[in-house]
Order: C-alpha cells, then structure tokens, then sequence
C-alpha cells in the first residue's frame, strides 16, 4: 500500500511543492474524480467515526483539487479538528520504542496532509495556528530512525510547517520563534533523507527570510553558530553529490544572513570555503547564482577598518 500522506507530497498541489523544487511525480493512476458537495460532507463526516476514517482520510486527500476550500470545511465541522488530533496523538505511543505499521504510518500521513490544507488556506492558518496544532508534529520532527515509515511522518509533517512559511506571514514566523522548529529543522538538515534536507532548509530559508526570524537567529552567538555550521556541513555535501533545489535554499539562506551585519561580520570570520568551489556555482540556476554573487560581495568586503571578533560584536549596540 501506498502511504498516501507523501504520494500527496510528491504528486498533487502540495503548496510548498512549487517553491521547493521537488519537481512533479509521474502519477500512474488517473486522478480521482470529484465528488459532489454532500459527498463531500458525508466523508468529513465519516472522520468522527473511528471505523470510518481510514477511507474518509484517504477519499479527502483526493479532493483537494476539486475543492479549494476544503480546509475551511474541515475547521468548521464539528469534531472534525479533535478526530485529526486524535490520530495523532494515537501514533505518541508508538514512536519509542519504534513500533510503526504500514498502516498506521499511512492513516497519519494522511491527516497530516490534511493539515497541510489547513496549514496553506488564507482563512484557517490563523486559527491553525491560535490552536497551537504545529505542537501537535513536534514528536515526529523529533524522531530518528531512519525507517521508511518515520521518514514518511517527518516528510508529511514538514510539508505541514513548510505550507504555513509558504504564506510569507508574519504571524506565522513569531509563532514557530517560539517553538523548537528551527533545531528540529536543523537536525533533519543534517541526518535526514534528501528531500527531508530540501523541505526543512525551505522552512529555515523563509524564517531567515522574515526581519524577525534573521534578528532572533543572529541574536546570539549560539544560535548563528548553530545555524551555520549546518549550512556550512551541507555546502560541504552539495560538492560531492550536489542538488540544484537543495543549493538554491542553502544560497538564499546565506544571501539573508549577508544581509545582517552580525551574520556577516561572523560569515566572514568562519567562510565557508564550499561556497567558491566551482561545482557549486555551476549547479545554480541564473537567479541563485545572482542572489550568490551578492552574498560574496557582502561577505568579502569589510564594513569596518578592522575585523573584531564576532562574540564582542554581537555584544555591542546596533
């Protein structure tokens, strides 16, 4: 069986899935044909009945296409929010010791990328958000196995969060500063699947990106260094076996961080050195490699008359 929460991912209109890259999937099967309004309402209905919902998860996931707002449907359904919850929190027992099944694994995915329609439509994201839902994901961000099934969860739920970034809302950035999303996202950049690497890098990239998320990151040393020496590890992967939709976030994230004198001034003390290597430049699309071009003029060129370390740096006033 086919987990239908990434099938969604890679084959239909994922809102992220134009900004990250990920390219479209051959679907062998045609698409599933639209069903009609009270259809429609009898499937969400069929979310609050337990022996119901494997079917309703998996017709609805279908749907999307058809109707747009589906999302807004889903929020103003009664139960319909805590029957999604409620499958998630059914999986917290099985994440440690790992004890996932095909079907278990499937049905999540499958709410979550329900959420993921939540997360992307204008009117729900906010109440997403007031609901604290993206708390929800947080122990599957958190896992490491490296089994199909957990790499599945963490795929799907990332989809989640990279549908709320995709936004460009404000809100959306002070919400997860305030979470643990940037060392969770982080630690898939480092340890996860390739497509894991690009859909994390893509969240970190937008909350770069937003003036507040750039000035929490180069608040401190700690939090710059943290985020750079994964950039920087990454870099140092693409020179092996690069990635064009991977490299244009890893760019973009640098081309930020030149942008705040902190960063920079820490940027050009530890430069990573991956970023002149030719493999790298070759790989960029003509727009990257603009946004690259003006990441190494700020990074190379000295605002002050002398280089200081960045720990006082970062201690004195803007």
């Amino acid at each position: 069986r086919r987990v239908h929460g990434i099938q969604q991912l890679n084959m239909s209109k994922v809102p992220i899935k134009e900004d990250l890259g990920l390219g479209e999937a051959k679907n062998p099967e045609k698409s599933a044909p639209k069903v009609d309004l009270d259809t429609l309402t009898k499937l969400i209905d069929d979310i609050k009945i337990p022996s119901k919902r494997e079917a309703a998860f998996s017709a609805l996931c279908q749907q999307r296409e058809h109707y747009p707002d589906i999302a807004f449907y889903l929020w103003h359904s009664v139960g319909t929010i805590a029957a999604l919850l409620q499958e998630i929190i059914s999986l917290y027992p099985l994440l440690s010791p790992p004890n996932l099944t095909a079907t278990t694994t499937n049905n999540v995915c499958n709410v979550l990328t329900l959420l993921q329609y939540l997360a992307a439509h204008h009117e729900t994201r906010t109440l997403f958000l007031n609901a604290h839902i993206p708390l929800f994901l947080y122990p599957f961000l958190n896992t490491i196995s490296k089994s199909k099934s957990f790499e599945y969860l963490r795929l799907t739920s990332l989809g989640v969060i990279g549908s709320l970034v995709k936004a460009d809302d404000a809100a959306v950035i002070k919400f997860l500063l305030q979470t643990e999303i940037i060392p969770l996202c982080l630690r898939i950049m480092e340890k996860g699947s390739d497509l894991s690497k690009v859909v994390a890098t893509f969240i970190l990239q937008k909350i770069i990106t937003d003036s507040e998320g750039l000035n929490y990151i180069c608040e401190t040393v700690e939090r710059f260094y943290a985020v750079s020496t994964v950039l920087n590890t990454l870099l140092q992967q693409q020179v092996k076996n690069p990635s064009a939709r991977l490299l244009k976030h890893i760019i973009r994230c640098y081309s930020k961080l030149s942008e705040n004198g902190r960063a920079c001034a820490g940027l050009r003390e530890r430069f990573p050195e991956a970023l002149k290597d030719p493999i790298i430049i070759t790989t960029l699309d003509e727009q990257t490699r603009h946004q690259y071009n003006l990441s190494l003029i700020h990074i190379s060129e000295p605002t002050r008359p002398r280089l200081i370390s960045y720990a006082v740096f970062c201690l004195k006033k803007k």
